[in-house]
């Protein structure tokens, strides 16, 4: 089994004695999938700038205040819950909030009007983004700070080491 396979599979890969999944099972995917692109096709049509390959969960929030403010690179992931504000109401303003290629946002995670994610980054879990963030760095925290530097992910954000770590077990059986 592939690791491709395996991530597809979610975490129980055995299924009764590695059936496929139902035709029912299957039948819900395909809609589910309909439903993000469907869902994508509308956040475009509203004037919010998508990347190719991006996956926005249906419980992430985007500011429909000023979409047209709102830019997303390619291969990003958009976890559940998660907030992307293009205007502050307290304030009275709007701008524009962009997120660069390859990166993820993480489940409950705000990134405030105005900021800007660089490519590469990784935004943890409940972290809320106030600052502009340079490409290739880890933040987590409320106020968000900079954890790491100078990481490299994949497409949705996936840093490259653990990628090839990941690989690496899977052709040779064994941990590197």
């Amino acid at each position: 089994m592939s690791l491709n396979t395996e991530i597809a599979a979610g975490p129980r890969s055995a299924r009764r004695n590695g059936a496929p999944p139902s035709p029912f099972k299957r039948l819900m995917l395909a809609f589910r999938r309909i439903v993000i692109a469907a869902r994508l096709g509308l956040l475009r049509r509203a004037g919010m700038e998508i990347g190719r390959d991006c996956l926005i969960s249906l419980r992430a929030r985007l500011d429909p205040t000023n979409p047209r403010g709102i830019h997303i690179g390619d291969g990003v992931l958009i976890a559940f819950d998660a907030v992307i504000f293009s205007h502050d109401l307290s304030r009275h303003f709007h701008a524009d909030t962009h997120i660069g290629d390859n990166c993820f946002i993480g489940a409950r995670a705000i990134v405030m009007a105005g900021v800007r994610i660089g490519d590469n980054c990784i935004v943890g879990a409940g972290a809320v983004v106030t600052r502009d963030a340079p490409a290739g760095s880890v933040l987590a925290g409320n106020p968000a700070r900079i954890l790491r530097s100078g990481v490299i992910t994949r497409k949705w954000g996936i840093l490259a080491e653990a990628y090839e770590e990941a690989l690496a077990r899977e052709n040779f059986g064994a941990a590197p």
